[in-house]
């Protein structure tokens, strides 16, 4: 390395966020990046350490353990520190497809597996990688490189989220004809519509999806295959057929009164402002999107979506917030029994609720609650929820705990919007069916393990549809790894390198 002492030498450096009373005016990326000086800095202080955890993308305890694309980060954060940021850009693409993507949306697993912060703070990784890819862009390092030869074989990819874009990457590069189809209006899946303005501007797809056709890769938009394509044409006229639709079926919660009105999936709320904004040069108009304006607005989940369901509702200019969680509050600090290099168990207070922190003066997240029952007003829409505490028991049984209710401790709240975020359950089945593939008891594609070919000859499968709901990190892993599979069967050998 070019500064072997420079995690002693430089503290950590990230990339400011804009305060929160400031930011929730807008629906724009919020974050100001480092600049090439500040950036080179923090690459040196990447340890050189002889087992890099950060791109070991391993499972731990249950859990991923640095990056599951095997990102080369040591590599790409000595060169930046050495000023050479093209080399860096060249590093870094041989494993991800979409840096412009993770740097941006990824949870930094590199980060909370990094060497440097068992006693110290992580080197800012995620940071370095958005300065390498917007650099390349910048610099032209990123523009389009169509492939010089054909093959002549032809791939169709169903669903363009991250693990369908990056199977036709890769497999475009290769020199087969990649078509990939899409049932909504835009290309993106989640990250289109999944994902909001304030964590990945949607002209950030665009770019990459441009710079993708330049190199030859089709795309069809407003294709419902399986429903508006006949399943039978596409497996007629292309060699290959890989699934990446995702897991798209939202969890329900199943309590009496459900059927009221101003009760949405997370998914239909997030997309709706998307769409809204995009047809309206990002501003919100009445009328065009489910709004939370002036409302007693309560998300149920905790995860990543809730929050975004909790920094869009604020921006619509709700009236409160509460976001229910089923499971305890998490440690503030590493457990014993959930040492580094594990991913940490802690609890995280993301965007959403530092911005209704600093605007309602508390954190929205009530935790070991959950939703007894909707009450309706004489129209028939939500205007109260009954809400009842939970508390952990084991099962004599299987030993398994539970959430189990508190009786008598139920209360009520007013509530003029819900928003369900609540996870996903596998893949639509008209889908699978019409496509005649094997699923779990999950409802994902099933396949032998490490492989992605399915039950049906010559159609294969990637992503959440294979492996339920994930990080864009995985999605990107396994579409890589579905491309390598199809190359081979198609070629009987492949080039193609996924690590």
């Amino acid at each position: 390395m070019g500064k072997p002492t420079g995690f002693m030498d430089y503290k950590r450096q990230d990339k400011t966020a804009e305060e929160p009373m400031s930011r929730i005016k807008h629906f724009r990326e919020f974050h100001t990046p480092l600049s090439k000086e500040e950036q080179e800095i923090q690459g040196a202080r990447c340890m050189a350490c002889g087992v890099p955890f950060c791109q070991s993308g391993q499972m731990l305890n249950g859990m991923a353990s640095g990056c599951p694309l095997h990102n080369l980060v040591p590599e790409w954060n000595d060169l930046i520190y050495n000023g050479n940021w093209e080399e860096a850009y060249y590093r870094l693409v041989k494993t991800n497809n979409f840096p412009e993507f993770t740097s941006r949306v990824c949870p930094a697993l590199c980060e909370n597996a990094c060497t440097c912060g068992l006693h110290d703070e992580p080197v800012s990784t995620k940071a370095n990688e958005y300065g390498i890819i917007e650099n390349a862009y910048e610099k032209g390092y990123a523009a389009a490189c169509p492939p010089k030869v054909r093959t002549g074989k032809k791939v169709a990819v169903i669903g363009s989220g991250p693990s369908g874009l990056a199977a036709a990457d890769l497999l475009n590069r290769r020199g087969h004809s990649v078509t990939v189809y899409e049932r909504e209006d835009k290309v993106g899946g989640l990250l289109r519509y999944g994902i909001p303005n304030m964590k990945l501007e949607k002209q950030i797809i665009d770019r990459k999806v441009k710079i993708m056709e330049e190199e030859g890769v089709i795309f069809k938009t407003g294709c419902d295959v399986a429903k508006d394509v006949k399943v039978s044409s596409i497996m007629k006229d292309y060699d290959r057929v890989i699934l990446a639709c995702g897991a798209s079926n939202p969890r329900d919660i199943k309590v009496p009164g459900r059927d009221a009105k101003g009760i949405y999936f997370a998914v239909d709320f997030l997309k709706s402002t998307t769409k809204a904004l995009w047809a309206n040069d990002m501003n919100l108009k009445d009328g065009t999107y489910i709004s939370a304006k002036g409302k007693n607005v309560m998300v149920i989940g905790g995860g990543d979506t809730g929050n975004d369901c909790v920094g869009t509702a604020i921006r619509h200019g709700a009236k409160s917030v509460l976001q229910l969680e089923m499971m305890p509050k998490a440690p503030d600090c590493r457990a014993e029994n959930n040492p580094w290099p594990e991913w940490p168990r802690i609890c995280k207070t993301d965007y959403g609720q530092q911005e209704a922190i600093a605007l309602f003066g508390h954190d929205p997240r009530v935790y070991q609650t959950t939703v007894k029952e909707f009450i309706k007003d004489k129209d028939g829409a939500v205007c109260k929820a009954k809400l009842i505490k939970l508390e952990s028991k084991k099962d004599e049984k299987s030993g398994r705990m539970y959430m189990a209710e508190i009786a008598g401790s139920e209360y009520t709240v007013d509530v003029d919007l819900v928003l369900i975020a609540a996870g996903f359950l596998g893949s639509q089945d008209y889908v699978t069916q019409g496509f005649h593939v094997d699923v779990n008891e999950r409802t994902n594609v099933k396949t032998d393990s490490g492989q992605y070919e399915t039950n049906v000859k010559n159609v294969f499968v990637a992503g959440d549809m294979h492996r339920g709901q994930s990080l864009v990190v995985w999605a990107i892993r396994e579409g890589r790894e579905a491309a390598q599979q199809v190359d081979m069967s198609l070629m009987g050998y492949t080039n193609l390198s996924v690590q």
